[in-house]
């Protein structure tokens, strides 16, 4: 009994620590996003400042989002799993509508507008994904094992994927692939996730030779060969010398602009390689490496073709700036990076002080008060402020997974996941890009940039977590 009341102390009880290092973060956006408005001065006029600047509206909105803490907490535990289909049915049918009565904001109808405000039913779409996995995969009868299952959770992630990349917004659809964290807690394979990556590599590097995909497939084949050559069990050395020549005379050919030799050279030796190994009985091998190189020459061939007929300019644009910054105009697609790298470096150890960044203040970098919020952080505070940042970030980050990790509930402890999983691909993302670590694809810093459709949305996911987690003896 005493280890049972001992067990239950802490029933009904909010938990401190993640509430801390919330409201630290939305403290933290405010004064950030303040001191990026301070530049242009602020009225007097309390209207005016509060429906007027970004500042203002943000102070609206924490204030909401307070107030739905509390409604969420309200609101019984068991609500989350039982109306899980229905948000996500709400979710979808709202993506549905901004393609028709959505305003465009930055070539993207992805907003409702109401006056003075906006609203992203993204937001929604990705609250009730992830409470619509957490319950299917919590259900006794679901595995992972089980293709049937996986056609379903892919479908589940699927529909608001497509949906989003219709408004376009490439930043919320890529959001969604931050579920496969919380898969992979629940025990898939880890070998999807190495086919992810290979071809994720594959990709990036198409990316880089896009005006020369033939070199990227020639530089396959030839990976392709040396591991054919390597897997002879019988005169290695003279397969592998013999493949190594065909290799050097094949790239001889290739930069003296007999490209199309070259190529069926390193054709013919895989062709070879793959007769060889199936006569001799090794068709696993012969399946899996002809398999990678059939695949990764489609996403050679396929990148090089939607890069030059598929992607606006603009998405070229933030492709090159990111992987060729050296071709772009400095003034022109590179410019928002450019500065705010030069923002965050000309901070350097203790920062300018706030309010005191001339950068910010001077609007060198579009959009800081959103996307960019991060430049204002390493300005104003430098290295000690940016680090201060990440290391809550990081502490956040791992409380939700501890915070996960006790739940009685499989919907709970999932659903946990599934938040680290979100949050962890915004936090990375939004500081990566701001850096020029990942592409420019325009997410918002959790609880830190400004706008009320992620404040709300990051607010609403975290106090149904706090409530699954204080209602954890009784659900």
């Amino acid at each position: 009994m005493i280890a049972k009341d001992i067990s239950n102390s802490d029933s009904g009880r909010i938990d401190a620590v993640l509430l801390s290092l919330y409201l630290a973060l939305v403290g933290i956006g405010w004064l950030m996003i303040y001191a990026v408005g301070y530049k242009q001065g602020y009225t007097e006029d309390f209207n005016e400042f509060m429906l007027k600047t970004v500042v203002g509206k943000q102070s609206i909105f924490i204030g909401i989002s307070l107030l739905l803490i509390l409604i969420i907490f309200s609101i019984d535990a068991k609500f989350w799993r039982v109306f899980a289909y229905p948000i996500y049915g709400v979710g979808l049918i709202l993506l549905v509508l901004v393609l028709f009565f959505g305003k465009e904001i930055n070539g993207a109808k992805a907003w409702f507008s109401f006056g003075v405000f906006g609203f992203q039913p993204a937001e929604v779409a990705k609250l009730g994904t992830c409470l619509v996995l957490s319950n299917f995969l919590s259900s006794p009868s679901t595995s992972l094992r089980d293709s049937q299952a996986t056609l379903t959770i892919l479908g589940l992630l699927g529909l608001p994927m497509c949906l989003i990349i219709l408004q376009p917004d490439a930043g919320s659809m890529l959001v969604f692939l931050s579920f496969s964290i919380m898969m992979y807690r629940e025990g898939m394979s880890g070998t999807p996730y190495l086919i992810a990556f290979s071809v994720l590599t594959v990709f990036i590097i198409a990316l880089l030779f896009e005006q020369s995909p033939n070199e990227v497939v020639m530089y396959l084949m030839m990976v392709s060969s040396l591991i054919f050559a390597f897997n002879i069990a019988d005169r290695q050395r003279i397969w592998l010398t013999a493949t190594i020549s065909l290799i050097i005379t094949s790239a001889y050919l290739f930069f003296n602009n007999q490209q199309d030799i070259a190529l069926f050279l390193m054709l013919i030796c895989v062709l070879l390689y793959i007769v060889v190994h199936s006569r001799r009985g090794r068709f696993r091998m012969v399946i899996v490496t002809a398999g990678a190189l059939l695949l990764s020459s489609i996403v050679v061939y396929s990148t090089s073709f939607a890069f030059k007929n598929v992607l606006k300019k603009h998405q070229q644009d933030r492709i090159d700036v990111w992987l060729r910054p050296d071709k772009v105009d400095p003034h022109g697609a590179a410019y928002n990076l450019n500065n705010s790298k030069l923002a965050i470096g000309s901070g350097g150890l203790q920062g300018k002080g706030y309010l005191e960044g001339t950068l910010t203040k001077l609007n060198f970098v579009p959009e800081q008060q959103t996307d960019f919020i991060f430049c204002t952080i390493g300005e104003e505070q430098g290295f000690v402020g940016v680090f201060a940042v990440i290391a809550i970030f990081v502490l956040f980050l791992i409380r939700i997974v501890q915070v996960a990790e006790r739940q009685k509930l499989n919907f709970a402890r999932l659903y946990g996941y599934g938040l680290a999983g979100i949050f962890f691909f915004h936090f990375f993302i939004n500081i990566g890009m701001t850096m020029g670590l990942v592409p420019v694809i325009g997410i918002p810093l959790p609880f830190v940039s400004g706008g009320g459709s992620s404040l709300l949305g990051f607010t609403a996911m975290l106090a149904i977590l706090l409530k699954l987690d204080s209602s954890r003896y009784t659900i």
